[in-house]
């Protein structure tokens, strides 16, 4: 490294975010996460003794990936190299490649490679690390805050472990905060900065888990207030309240956010749930999902969950669809949001999900039935000749427009594929039926 390269590193580190320059260390500094780094845990114990397997570590934004890894850099024997998914390609693979195999040949010494957004990695690039990971020539950390079950290679994950990391705990921010406070080489300790306790308190709860937002927020507003006349920067909670970076609920439309998210918001009608359903469904409006895949989603659960204990949640559901494609977005929430809440609020019943799936297991999994000769089409020339339609009974000549007969095949006689519940307009089909059939339905 040159002269003017050297400057240029030291006037980075120098003047980067807070949360950079606070970055821990080692495990002793590290803060939360006690599940994988607490004593006795795998990683603790790993990272100690210089054993380091290929891993993964998934999790939220500012839940200390990156750090761990540059932890792992400080800690361990072997060779670290690092690269980030975003700017790098093949050729940067090959030449870290080839780096570890010279290290391995003359040196004995195993590289660990860090690959940062390693989600971003395409399949091809993906593919090209897999065989030196299989071999040994390199130990791969990735980071990722999408799901690496989703985004990466099934090969390569397999020869990986996936390490959780969670959102931080507010106890873990609040140290992180008051650690960025008074540290005098690394932090905010050579300004007199009196912040209350409420608004640390706000910090905490819009920081949600990520201790880079809390960090780097707090320094916002300590640089951007004004000392008074003792030198003191006041911070109290409308300052932190302008100061705050932007808080964006976390949501990838093509990640599992977005399939935890429609889950919840399902799960919510179906437990008629209305508050939490508007919920998730603002959480997917906020976050740009497809409207008409929301729609989709109540359509189904109209049908699935509500079925016949109340009709008019189909009509309402489909209505709602197409009036957001008339009408679209923004005022399309309001559409979404009094369908969701019909399909919430209506009584439940799955009986004709149930009665279906069974009908179709029967289907596929036994001797297909013949359909009684009184049903079969008696409407072409010769029908009658082979017997069809031949003591067919037109239900509508007798009373109430029913009569009995068999309708199932010879060997699914007495069968019940559709049990209706007691719920809603339900109990009217089930009483209905009973009366027809002389027997509780």
């Amino acid at each position: 490294m040159d002269l003017f390269t050297l400057n240029m590193e030291s006037q980075l580190k120098k003047n980067a975010p807070l949360a950079d320059r606070m970055r821990p260390e080692s495990i002793d500094e590290f803060v939360g996460q006690k599940h994988i780094l607490g004593d006795g845990k795998f990683l603790n114990r790993a990272i100690k003794a210089d054993r380091i397997t290929s891993m993964i570590f998934y999790g939220p934004p500012g839940t200390g990936k990156t750090t761990l890894a540059m932890i792992i850099a400080n800690s361990t024997n072997m060779n670290f190299e690092k690269l980030s998914a975003v700017t790098s390609g093949v050729k940067d693979i090959r030449e870290v490649i080839h780096k570890a195999e010279e290290g391995l040949k003359l040196y004995n010494k195993r590289t660990i490679l860090f690959i940062d957004e390693i989600h971003r990695f395409n399949k091809a690039q993906q593919d090209a690390l897999l065989p030196f990971v299989e071999r040994g020539i390199i130990i791969l950390i990735g980071a990722t805050t999408e799901n690496p079950y989703f985004e990466v290679n099934k090969a390569l994950l397999s020869r990986m472990m996936v390490i959780p990391l969670k959102p931080l705990e507010k106890k873990d921010i609040h140290n992180i905060i008051l650690n960025g406070l008074k540290d005098k080489v690394r932090g905010l300790g050579n300004y007199e900065v009196n912040i209350s306790d409420e608004a640390i308190d706000y910090l905490i709860t819009i920081s949600d888990g990520d201790g880079r937002l809390a960090l780097n927020s707090l320094e916002i507003a300590v640089l951007s207030t004004e000392e008074d006349d003792r030198g003191i920067i006041d911070i109290d909670l409308d300052t932190i309240k302008e100061c705050i970076l932007v808080k964006s609920a976390k949501y990838d439309k093509g990640g599992d956010e977005h399939y935890d998210t429609i889950s919840a918001f399902i799960k919510s009608m179906r437990g008629s749930d209305p508050d939490a359903t508007l919920y998730w469904l603002a959480k997917m409006i906020n976050a740009g999902e497809d409207p008409k895949f929301i729609a989709r989603r109540i359509i189904i659960c109209a049908s699935e969950d509500v079925g016949n204990a109340d009709p008019q949640a189909l009509i309402v559901a489909v209505s709602a669809f197409n009036a957001v494609n008339v009408i679209g977005m923004p005022e399309g929430r309001i559409i979404l949001a009094q369908a969701a809440v019909y399909v919430a609020c209506a009584p439940k019943s799955n009986a004709s999900y149930v009665g279906i799936d069974k009908a179709l297991g029967d289907i596929r999994n036994k001797p297909v039935g013949k359909v009684p000769g009184h049903l079969k089409d008696a409407s072409y020339r010769g029908a009658a000749n082979l017997g069809h339609g031949k003591g067919y009974r037109y239900p509508h000549d007798y009373d109430n427009a029913h009569i009995k007969q068999q309708y199932l095949p010879d060997e699914l006689i007495g069968t019940k594929y559709y049990e209706p519940t007691e719920h809603g307009y339900e109990q009217v089909i089930k009483e209905h039926l009973s009366k027809l059939f002389d027997k509780e339905y």
